[in-house]
């Protein structure tokens, strides 16, 4: 039988706010919901005005500052980061557990953004002037399944859902990796780094239209409720093999 160390406290779920499960659960119904309405042909009127505001509004200046803005949304970039700073943060402490959240979350981001891309079936706006060329109105419906699964990948917004992701797992590593260089990370910085980063993707991407303003509402929908997961996790008290029991300590910053 394998050996796993010992397991601090009870495995309570950490602290989230708003707490309790009643807002996860608000948000996965609104987002059942948004797909629902979205499926009998609701909100399209509301799609097609937002995006051909942003067309008619885009000069090319402030679309390229907008492309560059938006890679703060690039989610191989972000993981890659994510990562590293996990690592980093290991080594410093000695502790395999700072590499576990990047871990879980691209396990989580990998099993449910891009699986709900698929199902849906979605083009984005850019669908009627580029590749396949459909008609206006054929860019808006869900679940286009006779079309190429790369011209029908547009909800939820992967942008936006990976930008709320994976900037909090930074925020939820970078604060303790610069205690070990004994430096404290300020409370309004941490929320800076978990709100600005996704607000300014959300925007460039509805601006650009890369993605359905609805798109980006399902994005924000997912990323809130699979960050809300990763923010429950009591990575310092998960049960870890014996052979890591020398690899074995805390690093969150708060139970």
């Amino acid at each position: 039988m394998r050996e796993t160390t010992g397991v601090r406290g009870d495995l309570r779920p950490r602290p989230v706010r708003p707490a309790g499960w009643w807002f996860d659960g608000l948000l996965l119904a609104a987002l059942v919901a948004l797909t629902v309405a979205l499926a009998a042909g609701h909100l399209f009127g509301l799609d097609r005005t937002v995006a051909d505001w942003c067309d008619g509004h885009r000069p090319t200046a402030a679309r390229w500052v907008a492309m560059t803005l938006n890679l703060l949304g690039q989610g191989t970039p972000l993981t890659l980061l994510a990562a590293g700073l996990g690592v980093l943060l290991a080594v410093r402490l000695r502790s395999v557990r700072p590499i576990l959240p990047p871990v879980v979350a691209f396990v989580l981001t990998t099993f449910t953004i891009g699986p709900l891309k698929v199902w849906t079936a979605r083009p984005a706006p850019s669908a009627s002037i580029k590749e396949p060329f459909l008609s206006p109105e054929q860019t808006l419906p869900l679940f286009q399944h006779d079309l190429p699964v790369r011209f029908a990948q547009s909800y939820p917004s992967g942008h936006v859902a990976n930008a709320i992701v994976w900037y909090g797992v930074l925020a939820l590593l970078l604060a303790p990796l610069l205690r070990t260089f004994g430096r404290t990370m300020p409370a309004r910085l941490v929320t800076v780094i978990r709100v600005v980063p996704p607000a300014v993707v959300f925007c460039t991407t509805v601006y650009l239209s890369w993605h359905w303003l609805t798109d980006s509402v399902a994005g924000l929908l997912l990323g809130l409720l699979l960050d809300r997961l990763l923010r429950r996790m009591p990575w310092d008290d998960l049960p870890l093999p014996g052979r890591l029991r020398r690899w074995d300590r805390p690093f969150t910053s708060r139970p």
